[in-house]
């Protein structure tokens, strides 16, 4: 008897400790004062002196950290990579303008845009060094799954006829400008009534690579108020519009595992209404679903899993009409779309905003600021009904987190 109890408590302690370090170490790259940091677990660490950074992205391995500095206006930025191996801050090639960089899926090559010319990196030594051509005309690129290819957008011009349609071309990663190796993808056909477009951006693939969606984009004053989320299959056949919302790209969100689309729909450029956390299956078989309540906007979104969402939520402002624009003050709330079930996960404090949910395996993370500070602090939850603490302070945005699956 006493062995069984032995036993018994032996096999809990050990269940007990599994749980409570299942927790996943966080890493992450952020910014303060203007420059990059690096914490890992309780460790910060300060990257660069007397830049001013924005951007940074994480290599598929976690070596390297590519990002964009320049001057206090950022009118310009320039590509650098921090290299945590050598720990050194370089610059691949000397003078590299650039403000849309892209590490590859497969390798620890980096492609950018610099004055309509999209590049990658080679590789000397292990690290991304020196760079190639690899096609003109571009406005937004991605990586296809493969880290092979790219799909291309490129802005449509203005005819005495009207405007051209909006084109998509694949592109080799070796074309190295040679027309011959890329080709048409996907021609959008637009018009001024339903589906006015002159650019396609702010590329994103499916969990399974079936599917990429993408917005497409009016002019800029139009832009500011509506914009067409659309989503086309992996093989240029088959394209389908999806809704109108506004043009941030972290408000479009793939499910963890299913080929779900998570965005929040809505136009016009202010947030103080019509906001609304809405999911579709792709492709669409009359699966729309809205899930903000009414009286209220959502700002920004999050999967948890494949039936939860976390949201950024406030009460929306249908008084105001003209001055100064409210400050919206959110919390972070969790919908279950699955039962419909939904709860407050955040409870910040009087004029506190939090925002910029994210995930890092079991984690929850969040951007907690106010509407007055330039900066903010970064708090964590192990899952839903965690204990929450603060993770980062005086921070200028929400970190990026390396999380290797």
């Amino acid at each position: 008897m006493v062995t069984r109890i032995l036993l018994l408590i032996l096999f809990v302690s050990f269940n007990f400790s599994t749980g409570a370090s299942a927790e996943v170490p966080l890493k992450a790259a952020f910014i303060r004062d203007h420059q990059l940091w690096m914490k890992e677990d309780d460790k910060e660490i300060q990257l660069t002196t007397g830049q001013y950074v924005s951007s940074p992205q994480w290599s598929k391995d976690g070596q390297f950290i590519a990002y964009l500095a320049g001057d206090e206006k950022g009118e310009k930025t320039y590509l650098y990579i921090y290299d945590l191996k050598k720990k050194e801050n370089y610059q691949p090639y000397p003078t590299i303008e650039t403000s849309i960089i892209k590490w590859s899926p497969t390798s620890n090559q980096l492609a950018y845009i610099s004055h309509g010319v999209l590049d990658v990196t080679k590789t000397k030594n292990g690290r991304p060094q020196g760079f190639e051509n690899v096609s003109l005309g571009v406005s937004d690129f991605e990586w296809f799954p493969n880290g092979k290819e790219f799909i291309v957008s490129s802005q449509s011009n203005l005819l005495p006829t009207g405007w051209e349609p909006v084109r998509l071309f694949k592109v080799p990663v070796d074309a190295n400008l040679d027309s011959n190796k890329i080709k048409p993808f996907y021609t959008i056909q637009t018009n001024t009534t339903d589906l006015f477009a002159i650019d396609a951006e702010a590329f994103k693939w499916s969990p399974d690579g079936s599917w990429i969606s993408f917005l497409l984009t009016p002019t800029a004053s139009w832009s500011n108020d509506s914009n067409t989320l659309s989503v086309l299959s992996s093989v240029g056949d088959h394209f389908q519009v999806i809704g109108k919302m506004l043009g941030y790209k972290n408000w479009i969100k793939w499910a963890p595992t299913k080929n779900q689309l998570a965005f929040i729909s809505g136009e016009g450029r202010f947030f103080v209404v019509n906001k609304n956390t809405t999911v579709t299956e792709i492709p669409t078989l009359n699966t729309r679903k809205e899930y903000t309540p009414k009286g209220y906007v959502d700002l920004d979104l999050e999967w948890f899993s494949p039936d939860e969402i976390i949201v950024a939520r406030a009460k929306e402002n249908k008084e105001w009409k003209e001055g100064p624009v409210p400050t919206m003050f959110t919390a972070l709330y969790v919908i279950n779309i699955k039962s419909g079930e939904q709860k407050q996960l955040t409870f910040p404090k009087k004029n506190k905003i939090d925002k910029a949910p994210q995930v890092v395996g079991s984690t929850i993370t969040w951007y907690r600021t106010s509407e007055k500070e330039n900066q903010g602090d970064v708090w964590v939850k192990d899952g839903i009904n965690g204990l929450e603490h603060r993770w980062l302070k005086n921070v200028e945005s929400a970190p990026t987190f390396f999380y290797k699956k």
